[in-house]
């Protein structure tokens, strides 16, 4: 009888102890994603316009993350809408009210926070050369207080090149819109320079500084001086990416971009990374940041998959037809 309740009284602690080390299992699991009891405050400084995408990624993958506005952060967002005179002074004026993080986009917006602050912790979005830019030592670490997401577009430039040819053959010129004040810029003209030789076609060069010489440049091209738009990722151009694409579609070219969104707003054709979830990873940074990880511990990401998109609309407005070819590798089609 004695040996029998001892074989009981052994099994229900052994059951006892499974339950629990499952219950310790699942807290575990579920620990970093329950809501933080802290009350943090991000602040975000960008360009606004075409990077609106990845602050909506960025909102929706905090709250996934259990970090919600109103209840646990507060969210001090800062809209240029596109390049301003003043950012040095507008980044100076975040960072002074101390927010536990920073997220920046673009390569303009992140380096007027970095010079406004060395200790604040920084997560950049949609910069194409970080290092080139000499905002991070390497893509393993930063060795500063900065780290991001790099859309990696310089590297794709002498790519997207060839996805423009290889949708009308029969370009020879094409005309460059670039942001002359910033410095990853040059890098990704001399990549498009380098394949644009190979494949023998000539590059208009015309460099602005604001959208008011974007439009002056765009008005001084007389019709026919160029068979295709391409645009060099920076953060001037792509906040006043309207501009090329009105002119693309008033000339009838073929414009070809780096982002999907701006696909939506009228390019033809984008290969690259993808806004919406850019802002989501760099969510993804923000927590590691908050739960006491240092930016130069965590490495410079590149997204996971590159998005080939193509508008239809805009290649019936502009009378071209798409190969099959280029059709079938497509990720989305825009109608």
């Amino acid at each position: 009888m004695e040996t029998k309740h001892l074989r009981r009284h052994r099994y229900l602690l052994s059951w006892f102890g499974v339950v629990m080390l499952a219950v310790s299992t699942l807290w575990v699991g579920v620990a970093p994603v329950l809501a933080p009891t802290h009350q943090y405050q991000i602040a975000v400084f960008t360009p606004g316009l075409s990077f609106t995408p990845v602050l909506d990624g960025l909102r929706e993958g905090l709250a996934q993350l259990g970090y919600v506005e109103g209840k646990n952060i507060t969210l001090v967002v800062e809209d240029t809408q596109g390049a301003a005179p003043d950012l040095a002074q507008r980044a100076a004026r975040l960072a002074q009210a101390k927010p536990d993080v920073f997220v920046t986009m673009g390569t303009s917006h992140t380096t007027a926070v970095r010079q406004a602050t060395t200790s604040i912790p920084i997560v950049f979005t949609r910069i194409g050369d970080p290092v080139h830019s000499g905002l991070v030592a390497s893509y393993t670490s930063s060795q500063n207080n900065v780290t991001g997401i790099s859309t990696y577009s310089g590297p794709l430039t002498g790519k997207r090149l060839e996805l423009l040819q290889e949708i009308a053959p029969e370009i020879k010129r094409i005309l460059a819109v670039v942001a002359k004040n910033e410095r990853n810029v040059q890098a990704s003209f001399e990549r498009l320079v380098e394949t644009a030789q190979k494949l023998e076609i000539e590059v208009l060069r015309r460099d602005v500084t604001s959208r008011e010489e974007i439009e002056h440049v765009l008005r001084a091209i007389p019709p026919g001086a160029m068979e295709a738009m391409y645009h060099v990722p920076s953060s001037l151009v792509s906040a006043h990416i309207d501009l090329l694409i009105q002119k693309a579609k008033q000339e009838k070219l073929p414009l070809i971009v780096h982002e999907e969104s701006m696909v939506d707003q009228g390019a033809l054709a984008s290969y690259g990374g993808h806004s919406r979830p850019m802002g989501a990873l760099a969510a993804k940074l923000v927590a590691q940041i908050l739960r006491g990880a240092q930016p130069a511990e965590l490495p410079i990401q590149t997204p996971d998959t590159l998005f080939l998109a193509f508008n239809l609309t805009t290649a019936k407005a502009i009378e071209l037809e798409l190969p099959s070819s280029v059709l079938e590798r497509a990720d989305r089609l825009v109608e």
